[in-house]
């Protein structure tokens, strides 16, 4: 894989386009450098002027997220869909 981001960075950036739905398309060298494949979610970070494209970690195996402190959801109306 090595060999894939020397060959990224030698040639400069790889441009792609938005379109009107602002979608774009992970270009195959990038998602091969990030070795990213179908059902796989990336993440964008931004530093400034600047967003980076990474592969997001997956959740370990068993992983529940705790919605507990999402208050927003903690009246009597939606205390409803706790019985269901």
């Amino acid at each position: 894989m090595t060999e894939v981001r020397m060959f990224l960075t030698s040639v400069g950036m790889i441009v792609g386009k938005i379109t009107s739905k602002s979608q774009t398309t992970v270009p195959l060298a990038v998602r091969r450098a990030l070795r990213i494949e179908l059902g796989d979610e990336i993440a964008w970070e931004i530093e400034g002027e600047r967003a980076y494209v990474v592969k997001a970690p997956r959740p370990a195996a068993g992983f529940a997220p705790d919605f507990s402190q999402f208050t927003e959801w903690a009246d009597e109306l939606d205390t409803d869909y706790d019985r269901l």
